[in-house]
């Protein structure tokens, strides 16, 4: 998830134009993906990756990230969070509007890889609500915002990180993967 420094995920109105993507975050990103089988989204991030993602990697000037993303997305395994959507004919997509708790925990229990939350600031305050993430992975962007979209909103009880790893990027951002600690 990318983050500003003071901890905002998108401007006031969902803003995303300030966070700093290049080719090296890219390919990062990529081998960290490719280890995850399960992609969980939030409704309106789900719907913008839809009508991106399964036919970016066609495109005469697709880019490198295009196309294997592009792959990556049509192949995951996709779970979305949302109470007004239906799973008809959606190719390689689960819907979960009820008992999030125990459907989570479901997944989770089945033999794969990681499950990824990619963007999703709703979905992912919901999670947090639920003490159902495992680890948090932040690309810190040299920005202050000011204001926003949170991360963190309306946490009741402490959560306890312990830091895996760092990476500094050339274009300023910085990597921080954290696991819950105890996880």
């Amino acid at each position: 998830m990318h983050i500003s420094l003071d901890g905002f995920v998108a401007g006031p109105n969902g803003e995303m134009n300030w966070i700093k993507v290049d080719e090296e975050i890219f390919d990062h990103v990529g081998k960290r993906i490719s280890e995850g089988d399960t992609a969980l989204y939030g409704r309106v991030t789900y719907e913008m990756m839809e009508n991106y993602w399964p036919t970016a990697g066609n495109e005469p000037d697709a880019s490198k990230h295009d196309i294997e993303h592009s792959k990556w997305y049509n192949n995951v395994h996709k779970v979305v969070l949302s109470k007004t959507m239906e799973d008809a004919n959606l190719t390689n997509t689960k819907i979960i509007s009820d008992n999030l708790s125990d459907r989570i925990i479901e997944i989770k229990q089945q033999a794969g890889g990681d499950i990824l939350l990619f963007g999703s600031p709703t979905a992912t305050h919901s999670l947090i609500q639920l003490n159902l993430i495992d680890g948090y992975w932040l690309f810190v962007n040299p920005i202050i915002l000011g204001q926003g979209i949170p991360l963190f909103v309306d946490i009741k009880n402490k959560i306890k990180l312990k830091l895996l790893t760092t990476r500094q990027f050339t274009c300023g951002v910085t990597e921080l993967n954290y696991t819950v600690d105890g996880q």
